[in-house]
């Protein structure tokens, strides 16, 4: 049976690339807009918002899509905005299916109403245990920061402070050209030095030097996107493949890959759904996982992105299996902790929908 969307919507789902400010409602956008002040919404209209910002990130460059980031940090800037967008994303992504979501955001771009750096997480923790509150699904963070200022450290130094605190881990991102993951080396450090997790966006609008710096000057425990790995990856025309020494390292060692097809066609990464890496990657048995991104800007759900992938590649039952518990091992919880949801959640949640 060729699972719909309405299926998919029931399965067990695992998300690890989400971006809390690229997944707001447009109605909430609005509402905030008016209560902060935030005077610079291209419309007030939600539907007509909803629509601005998929066809501003579909720009086809990540400078561009990046740029739509104005207007929900822009109204993401008072304890009161924090804890409601993360409440509902909490609330969303539990209606959607997903069991289990690290989500990213970076503390910096949030202390523009005279919020302290603990106070932007603290804030966005009680949105999370108030959304997670009743519904089957835990939220979990990830401290994210902005490559091309020069907080890293700071922000990696924050991770470690509230990682008994719904922190699971560090990232960096931005526009990856001329801002190479190794500038940030002293705050990879300290996250080894601490025992903690975290990873890098790489290869997304930069290729193989942005994916080689990640993994082997700064230790990256998985990778955001990573799609420029087929870059290493050479097909002849009978359908075999010849993996470079990258592309073989980064299978051979099991390095996560957190890939977003949809957003990675609106920044040009790939040239459409059927002709994005993923079908060979998975063919090719990396450890491939199925992200959102920004569910705002890209107009997507973990469920729509599982279903597109089903159009485009045939996958059944199994695939999406496979890849969800992909996902979750390659969570940044302790391993009893992944251990359990796979076998008492996601397991016995694919076992009903195929009995």
């Amino acid at each position: 049976m060729t699972p719909t969307l309405e299926d998919v919507r029931r399965a067990p789902k695992v998300l690890l690339h989400d971006h809390l400010d690229g997944g707001l409602r447009p109605a909430t956008v609005v509402e905030l807009a008016e209560q902060t002040g935030y005077a610079d919404l291209p419309t007030t209209d939600a539907g007509e918002l909803g629509t601005w910002f998929r066809d501003n990130a579909d720009a086809g460059s990540l400078p561009r899509y990046l740029s739509t980031f104005a207007h929900t940090v822009g109204v993401m800037q008072t304890r009161d905005a924090l804890v409601r967008v993360a409440r509902e994303c909490a609330q969303d992504l539990a209606d959607d299916g997903v069991v289990y979501a690290e989500v990213r955001f970076a503390p910096e771009l949030h202390l523009e109403g005279g919020l302290s750096l603990p106070e932007v997480v603290e804030a966005v923790q009680e949105g999370y245990r108030q959304g997670c509150e009743g519904r089957p699904i835990r939220v979990v963070s990830l401290l994210t920061a902005m490559r091309h200022a020069a907080r890293s450290l700071e922000i990696a130094e924050l991770a470690v402070q509230f990682r008994d605190k719904g922190v699971v881990g560090f990232d960096i991102a931005g526009a990856e050209a001329g801002y190479p993951p190794s500038r940030h080396l002293a705050a990879f450090q300290h996250m080894q030095r601490e025992n903690g997790h975290f990873t890098i966006h790489a290869g997304e609008a930069f290729g193989l030097p942005s994916i080689w710096e990640a993994l082997q000057e700064c230790h990256a425990d998985r990778l955001g996107h990573g799609v420029r790995i087929v870059d290493d990856i050479s097909v002849d025309t009978d359908g075999s493949a010849t993996l470079g020494r990258l592309a073989q390292y980064v299978r051979d060692t099991r390095i996560p890959l957190e890939m977003c097809p949809s957003s990675n066609v609106q920044t040009g990464a790939a040239a459409s759904i059927a002709e994005h890496p993923i079908g060979l990657l998975r063919r090719l048995q990396f450890r491939v996982t199925v992200n959102t991104d920004n569910r705002l800007m890209s107009g997507v759900s973990v469920s729509s992105e599982m279903a597109a992938l089903v159009d485009a590649f045939g996958y059944g039952w199994d695939d999406l299996r496979w890849l969800t518990i992909n996902a979750m091992k390659s969570a940044f919880l302790p391993f009893d902790q992944r251990l359990r949801i796979i076998d008492e959640v996601i397991k016995p949640g694919y076992a009903a929908l195929t009995a």
